[in-house]
């Protein structure tokens, strides 16, 4: 018999067949693996299938074979991933604001593809998220890439900040490039942040990394590591609400019993907490003072109250007036 002009790929051809076309249900013949080779060009008897595909399974893929009336035929057991794993996977990425949809249409069907052809139409799944959008910047993929490159590497980098315009564009902020030293990733509500040391005032800021453009590596070494040293990123993200800036102070608040979880998704496990009574319960915790924290109060109710220091407590007051004030303006 003639040998085909793809016979030293004929090996991979098989596992790609296996790959993409079998699964417990749907096992495939010997002829249909040869019809499928001599369709690429490979010729093949059918005991050289036996011996490719037990060379395969000695190298650890888990192919069976499956006896049957028909004859039966032989598929791919096991994958990388399990089917579940998958789909939580697509979930997480159609939830995802900082991927593209374009990004996410693309990462959904390079996962369809590891699930094998007939569990691939399983992973086709729409996730809800109330008052979603997308970003639009496509570069966030190497933006991010960039970023871990130069934590890694200990270097700065450099990057224009963009922000929404009427017409709904992301444009540069300001035409100069910003350089700052990345200390840290956050993924915070539904965001991912980069938190870094500005070079130029010297302080740690927060940039929403769909918000980043033009980002590029550069030779310089990162400065402020003594400072990032002393901080644990996680306690970090949830002392700061929204990663906005404010004077970190440590506060003690009251909340009724059923706040508990809203508390605990808020703060972490690990705040300090103890009961009150048997219906409400305090807890003290270093919280950066902003209006997204004052927000965050005034959004659970009456019920929800701050108890020192009473500087914090002033200062929610009049947050709160300032409002009262100025809707009786209008």
């Amino acid at each position: 018999m003639p040998r085909g002009t793809n016979q030293k790929l004929k090996l991979f051809y098989l596992l790609k067949l296996l790959t993409e076309e079998s699964d417990p249900t749907h096992p495939l013949t010997t002829k249909e693996i040869l019809f499928y080779l001599e369709s690429q060009g490979i010729s093949a008897e059918r005991k050289s299938i036996y011996d490719d595909i037990e060379k395969l399974q000695d190298f650890g893929y888990d192919i069976l074979k499956q006896q049957n009336r028909a004859g039966g035929g032989y598929y791919l057991a096991s994958r990388d991933f399990e089917l579940a794993e998958l789909k939580l996977m697509v979930d997480a990425v159609c939830a995802s604001r900082f991927i593209t949809t374009k990004k996410s249409r693309e990462l959904i069907k390079k996962l369809e593809r590891l699930a094998g052809k007939y569990d691939a139409s399983k992973l086709q799944r729409q996730v809800f998220v109330a008052g979603r959008i997308k970003t639009e910047n496509e570069s966030i993929y190497y933006n991010i890439d960039t970023i871990h490159s130069a934590i890694q590497e200990n270097k700065k980098i450099q990057f224009q900040y963009l922000d929404w315009n009427l017409e709904k564009k992301l444009v540069a902020r300001q035409q100069e490039f910003r350089v700052v030293s990345p200390w840290a990733l956050l993924w915070k509500e539904e965001n991912y942040y980069l938190a870094a040391m500005d070079a130029k005032d010297g302080i740690l800021k927060h940039f929403r990394v769909d918000k980043m453009g033009k980002v590029c590596l550069l030779e310089e070494a990162r400065e402020g590591l003594e400072s990032y040293a002393k901080v644990d990123p996680a306690l970090y993200a949830n002392e700061t609400f929204g990663l906005f800036h404010g004077t970190q102070e440590v506060v003690t608040l009251r909340f009724p019993n059923r706040f508990i979880g809203v508390v605990l998704d808020r703060f972490g496990k690990e705040v300090s907490l103890r009961p009150v009574g048997s219906e409400s319960f305090q807890i003290r915790a270093k919280i950066a003072i902003s209006g997204q924290f004052f927000g965050w109060l005034a959004g659970l109710g009456k019920d929800a109250q701050i108890i020192s220091p009473k500087a914090v407590q002033d200062s929610y007051l009049q947050y709160l007036e300032e409002i009262i004030e100025t809707r009786k303006e209008k």
